[in-house]
């Protein structure tokens, strides 16, 4: 069967917003009428993490969030926009730095970026001129991918690219393989180059979310293919317009990686030659997608992370742009209980930053509504308050989830580090009470042993990872290439902080 539905298609002539208008009509870059106020995100130079253009550690802190939900539908023929944008102060001053969003949110029909296939909707066009006009006055960066393709698989019948909706695909399992969608694609994203791409507030391109061999009848060898090419259009619109680029990335369902084996999703995800940091989607079966306690999903979540690093074979940088209990809400229709989720969101934050991701990783909410609680957003201020501790821009980190020990046999470790600074996370493994740490039982104590750091005096600063605060520092001599820290006492979990003293 020949890969598209209509090889010779092309967008019919309308009044709108065509694609062979958008040049004169549309894409003059809206962040160019005024002065652009935030810097430029970029990988740091030899470290696995991020600055701006300034040199500023830059820390990605978020989770995902889509222009239906609750907290930004007011965006949506501008119905409230002064809500949004108190929505997006209150975040920033709870150290969110930034949201991945989806151009285009196929659950709702509203939310289509073209309609028909090849005209842009004015709508849809005017509410991403909003938001990223309030991102550039409150300082919170997008992390943007063209498509939603989990609900434009599932509603594929309304979707203007459908054949039987005037596009030029009539499956979506050719939607890596079709000439003319993919020229439609590309287009798509010239246009959100043009427009968005000099603005600050974006923070980098997710090309396409969750690649998958079924759009491309079951096989990944268009992969490296596929996503050159988008690469290319994004990378090159922008060259043209503001002599730079925004950081590229492409996102995975990480249990495609055990469950096709014999396919190739390792090397376009972790290697791929185009891309500027590698991105997975993490759902661990059975523990992080469907959790029963708040302790195997943190040590799934360092598991993935330090076999993903050992797959990185460049100083790119690595973090997971979805994770959360996915099999519990969508398949077995249940919320988790708010306290159980807030302490399984902060484990997981904590395993995912100490193990060598960059941030905390990025929860899609899984709940009604689709929303973080309180409790979630108390976490990531707490860790935005934590990361000035350690130096990222020179952080040559690798993974010592297996090479810490402690002397308490209870404990699970996670940790990085390189020859000067160290991060580590303490997590005990009970006693549990309904799924969670018995924030009744004792406190312990523990030496820890973190190996690779070079003879000389370090400051370690111990952090409560619940409340946000120190719990104290102390100025310790490392030798015979380790250091060895004697912890204060805690009862569920600890962080430690370890840079060169002053």
């Amino acid at each position: 069967m020949r890969p598209c539905a209509f090889l010779g298609w092309a967008p019919q002539p309308d009044n709108g917003l065509r694609m062979d208008l958008i040049e004169r009509r549309l894409a003059e870059p809206a962040c160019r009428k005024a002065p652009v106020g935030l810097p430029w995100i970029q990988v740091a130079q030899g470290a696995p993490y991020f600055v701006d253009e300034t040199g500023a550690d830059f820390t990605p802190i978020g989770q995902n969030d889509a222009i239906s939900w609750v907290e930004l539908e007011g965006l949506f023929r501008r119905r409230d926009l002064a809500a949004v944008e108190r929505h997006l102060v209150w975040l920033r001053d709870h150290g969110v730095t930034v949201l991945r969003l989806m151009m285009e949110y196929a659950q709702v029909r509203t939310r289509y970026f073209e309609r028909p296939a090849g005209r842009f909707n004015p709508t849809l066009v005017q509410l991403w001129d909003d938001l990223f006009a309030m991102c550039e006055r409150v300082g919170l960066r997008i992390l943007l991918t063209p498509f939603d393709t989990f609900w434009t698989w599932l509603h594929w019948r309304h979707h203007p690219y459908n054949a039987a909706n005037g596009g030029p695909l009539d499956h979506p399992s050719r939607l890596l393989l079709c000439g003319a969608t993919r020229e439609l694609i590309k287009a798509r994203l010239r246009f959100a180059a043009a427009r968005w791409g000099g603005s600050g507030a974006l923070f980098a391109w997710d090309l396409w979310n969750e690649i998958h061999p079924a759009q491309a009848q079951d096989s990944a060898d268009n992969f490296n293919d596929f996503i050159a090419d988008l690469s290319a259009a994004v990378r090159e619109e922008e060259l043209r317009r503001f002599g730079r680029s925004h950081p590229q990335t492409v996102s995975l369902f990480g249990p495609e990686l055990t469950l096709k084996p014999h396919l190739d999703l390792a090397g376009p995800i972790y290697r791929h030659p185009d891309l500027d940091f590698a991105n997975l989607h993490i759902y661990a079966t059975g523990t992080i997608d469907d959790p029963k306690n708040t302790v195997a999903p943190p040590v799934a979540m360092g598991r993935i992370i330090r076999g993903a690093l050992t797959e990185i074979q460049d100083s790119r940088p690595f973090f997971d742009s979805e994770h959360g209990p996915i099999h519990t809400f969508k398949d077995r229709k249940r919320t988790l209980p708010e306290p159980f989720d807030d302490e399984y969101f902060r484990h997981l934050q904590w395993a995912h930053l100490a193990s060598g991701g960059a941030g905390g990783g990025m929860r899609w909410p899984n709940r009604h509504p689709h929303v973080l609680t309180p409790g979630m957003r108390r976490a990531q201020a707490s860790l935005s308050r934590f990361t000035p501790l350690i130096d990222w821009s020179r952080f040559r980190r690798r993974n010592l989830n297996q090479e810490i020990v402690t002397t308490h046999t209870g404990l699970e470790t996670f940790g990085c580090g390189d020859d000067r600074q160290a991060l580590v996370w303490l997590l005990r493994r009970g006693p549990l009470a309904d799924g969670q740490l018995d924030a009744h039982a004792p406190p312990i104590q523990t030496m820890v042993r973190v190996p690779g750091l070079a003879a000389r005096a370090y400051e370690v600063t111990a952090w409560n990872t619940a409340e946000g605060r120190t719990e104290g520092s102390w100025r310790l001599e490392a030798g015979r290439g380790a250091l060895m820290i004697p912890t204060p006492p805690f009862v569920a979990d600890l962080a430690l902080a370890v840079r060169p003293a002053a």
